[in-house]
């Protein structure tokens, strides 16, 4: 499932992102080497963000080794039975990835994993549709994003029908095969959801599981009202998953400004400003995961809706900026790769 339903729900509604084409800084500490561990390829009515596109966000001065492609039905066959259809976006991350190795898109190797998409309610039946992915990618399909996301508020989009699909009997026989495979699960779950993870992540403690987008906290819709009820609850949550050892956090995705924030809207914000509205959100992340197990992910293109490629990694690297040179090697490139192999 790709990320839209998200930004609605997150607090902050989406500018004409025409703009940010005039929003640039220097990168800040060129050198300090970054692996992406999400970001999405697509061609969609009014917006395309293919290699060349990102290319050009990858070429802004960060030092972006390579980066892994995040699920998000882009490229989907459309004839075939229904379960393998997701195939289509394994080769086509594949396809960027053998682009990327060219080197005609620059220093960075694009696509150099990735996780896709299968019908985790399917249960045992999954395994030969993984070794399909597996063989399709060339080696490079290192898991699922399962996309779980639920509430009770009416105006809180739903990803699926019920809150605990994360859970149901088929899905738990399907993550089972999952661990087996040494396949890594990426979730993205609201944060009330948050112990859905950590029952999963008990059951399964062989299975290496992401936690995407800091969590979700949800800051719009029923929640817009409740920001110190809402940081509690996710902190609680927060705390409890990060027990598990075999759980990973991805830091970002967050809202930078809110309704009645009285910041002026008629320009971007800058790295000072995304760094201060995420920090107090991250900080509570990496106290709890440590940095071997935290990472800073851009969520390019979705991202690009409020800060450029520059100005994004610039903010990561202002709120890093206190740890040390091992701390600040796992937040922007160790604990990635550990975790996408």
């Amino acid at each position: 499932m790709a990320d839209g339903p998200r930004r609605k729900v997150m607090g902050e509604t989406a500018p004409d992102h025409a703009w940010l084409a005039l929003v640039r800084e220097e990168a800040l500490e060129p050198g300090l080497e970054i692996v992406d561990p999400h970001h999405h390829l697509w061609a969609r009515p009014g917006q395309t963000y293919l290699l060349p596109e990102f290319a050009d966000d990858l070429a802004g001065g960060h030092n972006v080794a390579a980066t892994v492609y995040a699920e998000c039905r882009s490229m989907y066959r459309r004839h075939g039975p229904e379960e393998l259809r997701s195939l289509g976006e394994t080769e086509f991350a594949a396809g960027c990835a053998a682009m990327a190795d060219s080197g005609a898109f620059g220093g960075t190797r694009a696509c150099q994993a990735m996780f896709g998409r299968v019908e985790l309610m399917l249960g045992d039946a999954v395994r030969g549709i993984f070794e399909r992915h597996i063989e399709r990618s060339g080696g490079r399909f290192k898991g699922v994003r399962y996309s779980t996301a639920w509430d009770a508020g009416e105006r809180i989009p739903n990803v699926v029908p019920d809150r605990h699909r994360l859970l149901e009997p088929s899905v738990r026989r399907a993550v089972a095969v999952m661990a087996e495979m040494g396949l890594g699960l990426d979730v993205w779950v609201y944060h009330p959801q948050l112990d859905d993870v950590v029952e999963l992540a008990a059951a399964y403690p062989g299975l290496t599981i992401i936690l995407n987008h800091t969590g979700a906290p949800i800051l719009g819709g029923d929640y817009r009202d409740r920001r110190g009820e809402v940081f509690r609850d996710w902190r609680r949550g927060i705390e409890r998953v990060a027990v598990h050892g075999n759980v990973f956090v991805k830091l970002g995705a967050l809202p930078i400004r809110r309704p009645g924030d009285g910041v002026d809207r008629s320009l971007p914000p800058t790295s000072d400003e995304v760094a201060r509205a995420w920090k107090p959100w991250t900080d509570v992340c990496i106290e709890a995961f440590g940095p071997a197990r935290s990472m800073f992910e851009s969520n390019f293109p979705v991202q690009k809706l409020w800060s450029s490629y520059q100005v994004t990694w610039n903010a990561f690297k202002r709120i890093a900026a206190g740890g040390s040179e091992d701390e600040r090697q796992q937040l922007f490139a160790g604990a990635a790769r550990r975790a996408y192999r």
